[in-house]
């Protein structure tokens, strides 16, 4: 005897999982957002964050390293993507493993090298502590950044580049008008994972020089002080942020995909 099983019965699973992992830790989260210690409905946790210097520096900080990571990534990677997708090495996906082959070591090994590394060339490493938060990020999450970029410059229709040629165009007007254009996919997917974890690992900067100053480990000391109220605050705060931007990313990667038809 066979099992029929419709469409609504196979979404059960999946639904119990996005209701016990997803939806509940957020109520959850919601609810110590804004309630103080006895349970007590209050804005006072919102106006704390706003209003503290510490917060906000940190959230500041924390920015302007994902930032700058996010620009540095994009700046290496974008080459070295472009010249592995275009070029004839017949061991060309071997060069791309050498990229990805550091993702395969175990984090701590990693980060306790480039601590190691950094400790030779700079002595005390606290003094340059943005530097080497930007320094870890990059060494950490380039991978994430060469792989979708790799990934639409190979998958770049040829035609278009020769139309170009046809039509006069120079290698440079090439690039700007069709190349670069064309690879704002990867771009806007290289950014988005980098970006956002960048702005929470705080695992990195402890490992190099013992870091408060970023927003994941401001929210990890909350929660180790067993105040759930503000580090659920910061963590909802955070959470909305992330939302912002990645509505930001996918509206502009729809208003591309719009655009693609009338790049020449």
């Amino acid at each position: 005897m066979k099992l029929r099983f419709n469409r609504k019965q196979l979404c059960i699973p999946y639904a119990v999982f996005l209701i016990l992992f997803v939806i509940f830790p957020l109520l959850v989260l919601v609810y110590h957002a804004f309630t103080n210690g006895q349970g007590k409905f209050t804005f006072s946790n919102f106006t704390a964050f706003f209003s503290s210097t510490n917060t906000l520096g940190t959230l500041l900080y924390s920015f302007a390293v994902a930032a700058v990571t996010t620009l540095v990534c994009l700046a290496i990677a974008y080459p070295t993507a472009y010249i592995l997708a275009r070029s004839n090495f017949k061991k060309k996906y071997a060069l791309l493993l050498l990229f990805i082959l550091p993702m395969w070591i175990n984090f701590t090994l990693r980060v306790t090298a480039l601590k190691e590394i950094l400790t030779l060339i700079e002595g005390n490493i606290s003094k340059y502590q943005f530097f080497n938060s930007v320094t870890g990020m990059t060494y950490d999450f380039l991978p994430f950044m060469i792989l979708p970029l790799y990934t639409s410059l190979s998958k770049l229709d040829k035609s278009y580049l020769e139309a170009a040629a046809d039509l006069g165009a120079g290698k440079f007007t090439t690039f700007m008008r069709v190349t670069l254009p064309l690879s704002v996919p990867g771009i806007i997917s290289g950014v988005t994972m980098v970006f956002l974890p960048s702005m929470t690992n705080y695992v990195v900067l402890d490992m190099l020089y013992n870091s408060t100053y970023i927003m994941g480990s401001l929210i990890g000391s909350y929660f180790s002080a067993y105040d759930w109220n503000n580090g659920a605050l910061i963590s909802l705060v955070l959470l909305v942020i992330i939302f912002i931007v990645t509505l930001a990313t996918n509206r502009f990667s729809e208003k591309d995909s719009g655009n693609r038809g009338t790049l020449l």
